[in-house]
């Protein structure tokens, strides 16, 4: 009569696991490949994102700082105080003014300073309102200037 025995071979197969060397190069080659294309594209990635950002500080974030310092002085800056006005009090308004309403007064994303001007004339609240614009990349007047209007 044949025996079963219900004990473990004592001769058990070794399974091999894990990876080989040859499959670790090849994943750390793609990796140097992958992150190098990164690197290489970064400035594509971010590099039109300069001129939303602009149009984010000029149509949403500065204007919390305005409308406070309107209610607190009884208006807008005049053209000659400027943004620098709500970070720092004008001459003659300090009793009035409960800033700083901006911390610093920060430049454009290519560098340049913020324009401003109150009253306005391209805003749509016409001269009641104020403009304020970045001029964009090539820093002068022209087509790529981005306002509040």
């Amino acid at each position: 009569m044949n025996r079963i025995s219900l004990q473990p071979s004592s001769r058990r197969k070794h399974r091999k696991s894990g990876f080989s060397l040859i499959e670790i190069l090849i994943v750390i080659a793609l990796i140097a490949v992958i992150a190098t294309l990164a690197i290489g594209n970064i400035g594509k990635i971010f590099g039109g994102q300069q001129a939303k950002v602009a149009s984010i500080f000029v149509n949403q974030t500065v204007k919390l700082g305005f409308t406070a310092y309107k209610i607190d002085v009884g208006s807008y800056p005049s053209s000659e105080e400027g943004i620098g006005a709500l970070a720092k009090a004008p001459a003659g308004k300090e009793t009035r003014w409960k800033g700083p309403y901006i911390e610093q007064v920060p430049a454009d994303p290519w560098g340049n300073a913020y324009q401003y001007r109150f009253p306005g004339s391209k805003n749509i609240n016409g001269s009641s309102g104020y403009d304020i614009w970045s001029l964009g990349e090539d820093g002068m007047e022209s087509a790529d200037d981005i306002g509040n209007w």
